[in-house]
């Protein structure tokens, strides 16, 4: 018997089922090597889980390496709530993932991990419709839209521009120099204050801390600070060196509040450098010349400077008010002697106090 293995996968469309809660599952049919057709059912986050598997499989494929030798394709990941028309706008994508899959390496398309996933199942072949009130729903992908790519399907994506604050020079071919003034694409944000950046034709990574956002930093992207606090042991110690920071000593723990992109961290309330936590050579711009080249710090400058000019006045204002309403209170008069109360009460009165 010969070798196993697919010749052609095509996405149908999707299917709204309603047993046992209300989900969505796309359709594929697969050809195989005999010739056979198949068609199977699979959840989005089944094919997210297959795609995790497959990159720790082929770890130089997937570009976990190096970047630059990734062949196999993207895909992102699942969103918290699975709609309808996420499902529907994402057909496009998947469909060309799913025909990148198989032409990829051989060592890669035809190994088990692929063939089993697209294996028919049980479920494939009986899906769950017998005896359900509401049948499932089919919905099948328009032939328009399969000669199309997925950026046509999904729009196109758009990235945040930002400007090199100072010079840097790259250490790695994974990386990539910048001059003060360039304008830069950002395509990834990483927790470890390096992003993925692209200029021109110019593609790599670049510290967090030596750009600065052009139309302003879109804080919805930023993670939401943990109150709670996340405890990290200090590998290297660091001696502050601006107002904001503080000095960390090897060996210290400490209370992580917020992880920002740009690779600071705030602990009980003080931004503190990322390299001072971990054992990271990560590059790092000098307080210095970020405040002599950033716009951004400049107008956050000129803005403390006028709220707190706001707030003298107001507590100036509120410190008047005060003082004028003291003055406009009456005094309490001093309380009369007995014998000024005998001389102006009445001839009753005296006789009940005598």
């Amino acid at each position: 018997m010969g070798e196993t293995y697919i010749r052609h996968i095509e996405l149908l469309g999707y299917e709204k089922r309603f047993f046992p809660n209300q989900h969505y599952v796309y359709m594929f049919l697969v050809k195989w090597q005999d010739l056979t057709e198949k068609v199977v059912y699979r959840k989005f986050t089944e094919i997210h889980d297959f795609h995790k598997t497959l990159k720790e499989m082929f770890p130089i494929e997937s570009g976990d390496i190096n970047i630059e030798n990734r062949i196999i394709p993207h895909l992102p990941a699942p969103r918290w709530f699975e709609g309808q028309k996420t499902t529907e706008t994402r057909q496009g994508t998947i469909a060309e993932y799913s025909q990148a899959l198989i032409n990829l390496p051989r060592k890669i398309a035809r190994c088990g991990h692929v063939l089993d996933f697209f294996k028919v199942r049980p479920d494939d072949l009986n899906p769950p419709t017998a005896g359900q009130a509401k049948k499932p729903e089919t919905f099948l992908m328009p032939k328009d839209l399969k000669k199309i790519g997925a950026v046509d399907i999904t729009g196109p994506i758009i990235l945040q521009t930002y400007r090199a604050i100072a010079d840097y020079e790259k250490n790695s071919r994974t990386e990539m120099g910048i001059k003060a003034g360039d304008m830069v694409d950002v395509v990834e944000k990483s927790e470890s204050g390096w992003w993925f950046c692209q200029q021109r034709n110019k593609r790599g990574w670049v510290p967090a801390a030596y750009l600065e956002p052009m139309d302003g930093p879109d804080e919805s992207e930023e993670p939401e600070p943990n109150y709670t606090g996340e405890l990290f042991v200090v590998r290297k110690g660091y001696t502050a060196a601006q107002e904001d920071e503080i000095t960390l000593k090897e060996g210290e723990t400490i209370e992580v509040i917020h992880k920002l992109l740009d690779g600071w961290w705030v602990i009980r309330s003080t931004i503190r450098n990322i390299k001072s936590i971990h054992n990271q050579s990560r590059k790092q711009i000098s307080q210095e010349t970020y405040r002599r080249n950033s716009m951004k710090y400049m107008q956050s400058r000129k803005k403390l400077r006028s709220n707190l000019l706001n707030k003298t006045s107001v507590i100036e204002e509120e410190e008047k008010m005060e003082s004028k309403q003291s003055k406009a209170q009456p005094a309490i008069p001093p309380r009369p002697s007995k014998d000024l109360i005998l001389i102006r009460c009445s001839e009753s009165t005296k006789r009940k106090i005598t």
